[in-house]
């Protein structure tokens, strides 16, 4: 299958997704959206083991493209549920895919991309990357991937990270258990291709059926907690500090907050 946003190779029981608008520093946008959906599905019902997800250029993804950003301002209630729904999918879809899944962080990994650069069963880190779940900053709710982090690094770190909305280093990330390992960047392929490797020598089956019960046990909570979040998420759309997060940002500019 053909795609503009992001490029797939599958090679010796590998599948490799590449973020690929180096130009854009890999944002995210509706396109590149819809074709990681699809290409997750490809690699899902193919013969590859083990999927890498890593980014083309400097930058593993920086958050919402900016076009698509202030395309958000003129969104109706029903497409801005939409859009979350949407969003909440690919989270999911990551979260719960059936077979190991490794991102490689070339860059930075912002927002969006910070969940899911964070999302994959194994996260490594280039020492440069830069991670940040920076939606406070200008009006939005990470209400999504809160239910992902408290999961996988509890409630105090995300806590932090949440409300502050700060950036934090690839050592930190690491230390807090956002990252397994943070690797030089000429060895970054190489040591996610070893971690592959290291992987397909286990039971084929027995990963899927892991990866099938580690799902199943998150499952029924999850259901419950991400459809508030989806809910959450659209409703601060329709909000003043909303319109003037994202007006203050594309204008760079100091945000003047209503509270409302």
């Amino acid at each position: 299958m053909a795609y503009n946003t992001v490029q797939l190779a599958i090679k010796d029981g590998v599948a490799i997704i590449t973020l690929n608008r180096p130009d854009k520093r890999n944002a995210i946008s509706y396109e590149l959206i819809a074709d990681l959906l699809l290409a997750l599905e490809e690699v899902a019902n193919s013969s590859a083991l083990v999927l890498i997800v890593t980014g083309a250029g400097n930058a593993f993804c920086s958050g919402m493209d900016l076009e698509n950003l202030k395309a958000l301002l003129g969104r109706s209630p029903e497409q801005s549920l939409q859009d979350t729904q949407t969003m909440a999918r690919l989270f999911r879809s990551l979260y719960e895919f059936p077979k190991p899944t490794i991102a490689a962080v070339n860059g930075p990994a912002i927002a969006g991309g910070c969940g899911l650069a964070t999302l994959c069963d194994f996260t490594l880190s280039v020492p440069e990357a830069k991670f940040g779940y920076t939606e406070v900053r200008i009006g939005f709710v990470p209400a999504i991937v809160s239910t992902f982090l408290l999961r996988q690094i509890g409630e105090k770190y995300a806590r932090d990270l949440l409300l502050t909305g700060r950036i934090i280093t690839a050592d930190e990330a690491y230390r807090i258990g956002l990252v397994n390992e943070v690797v030089p960047v000429k060895k970054l392929m190489s040591r996610a291709r070893e971690l592959a490797a290291q992987l397909m020598e286990n039971s084929p089956a027995s990963l899927r059926h892991t990866k099938r019960l580690l799902t199943d046990h998150a499952r029924r909570e999850l259901d419950v907690q991400i459809e508030a979040a989806i809910r959450e998420n659209a409703a601060v759309r329709s909000t003043p500090d909303f319109r003037e997060g994202i007006s203050s940002f594309l204008e760079k500019r100091k945000p003047r907050w209503s509270g409302q």
